[in-house]
């Protein structure tokens, strides 16, 4: 953790040096113009002890990124929770029927590694409305960052592998139907692959489903997205952005979206509990800069969100978590947004 550590501890020496990794100057970052946050503290709900969910990461991602001086409380949005009517644009109204009400069978809640609480429920939809909001927000000021999302194994009927709303097809086709956008991309660098999302939009033209993965992980039975990359176990920082190089320049000049939302997934990071891949905080930080960077330096508005990541230490993943807003900032303030 030193490269990342030594980039965002809040004394004038450390500013000095993130200023120097980050080639930009801190005297033309104007707070009342920054980068917009999307987050809520209903972001989390109670768990039983001893999940294997990190549920805690999500308020330990504000709060370090308020404690590292990267976000201030004015530039943070909070979302509302997502409508019943809004989340049927990507699910079946029986599945949003039964898992808002707490009728879903516990083999279908087994399937997603929770048991149903009410609170799961608050905690879904306000996530889901962050990655609406952060979406809608990412349309008028060109990127946007919420401080959850990226549940990709959201299926139209059911939910799968810790998630139970598929917030990112819930806001493209929100904003599709409402004639807010006509194409949007998604940019799945989880380390699993977006299973869910491609199942929803394979027979709607209107979105591409593009996935970078870990061919040997998580689901086991993969479905077709519109682009799948999968990569070897064991792959590093420099081979892993050459692949992301590689793809993202031709199907945004050949898709030409009008939004893009990115699940900015820490899975593939070396520490990483269920990951497989040996990428470093450096190489996610290079990651995520490269892939922001590149979509509004070619006018694409960029939502992002947090996808996976899984540790006991919730301190160090949180932090880890934190890599996209940091890069995002960098983005922010280098293009002048």
């Amino acid at each position: 953790m030193f490269w990342l550590q030594s980039l965002i501890r809040p004394t004038q020496r450390k500013v000095s040096h993130l200023c120097k990794l980050c080639n930009i100057s801190y005297s033309s970052w104007n707070p009342s113009k920054n980068l917009p946050i999307i987050h809520h503290e209903d972001y989390v709900c109670d768990l039983p002890p001893n999940h294997r969910f990190p549920m805690p990461k999500f308020s330990k991602i504000y709060e370090c990124l308020l404690k590292d001086g990267v976000i201030g409380k004015e530039q943070v949005s909070r979302p509302s929770q997502v409508s019943v009517r809004t989340t049927e644009r990507a699910h079946t109204k029986e599945y949003v029927a039964n898992f808002f009400s707490g009728r879903t069978s516990e083999k279908e809640q087994r399937a997603t590694g929770f048991k149903w609480s009410s609170g799961l429920v608050k905690r879904c939809r306000y996530e889901t409305g962050g990655t609406v909001l952060a979406s809608q927000i990412a349309l008028s000021r060109g990127l946007a960052a919420s401080t959850a999302g990226g549940t990709h194994h959201a299926f139209p009927g059911h939910g799968a592998g810790f998630c139970l709303i598929n917030d990112m097809a819930v806001a493209a086709r929100h904003l599709i139907e409402m004639k807010k956008v006509e194409k949007v991309l998604f940019v799945d660098l989880d380390v699993h692959q977006g299973d869910g999302s491609a199942d929803i939009f394979k027979d709607d033209s209107s979105v591409f489903t593009f996935s970078v993965h870990c061919g040997k992980n998580y689901p086991s039975r993969k479905q077709e997205s519109d682009l799948d990359v999968s990569i070897e176990a064991g792959m590093e920082d420099e081979e892993y952005l050459s692949v992301v190089k590689e793809h993202l320049p031709w199907i945004v000049n050949s898709f030409r979206p009008d939004l893009v939302i990115y699940d900015a997934g820490v899975d593939p990071h070396v520490k990483d509990d269920l990951g497989k891949l040996k990428l470093t905080d450096k190489g996610l930080f290079d990651r995520d800069f490269w892939v922001i960077d590149f979509l509004v330096r070619h006018g694409c508005p960029c939502a992002t969100v947090i996808g996976g990541g899984y540790s006991k230490n919730i301190d160090e993943l949180a932090v880890r978590h934190s890599i996209v807003h940091r890069a995002a900032k960098k983005v922010w303030i280098s293009q002048g947004l």
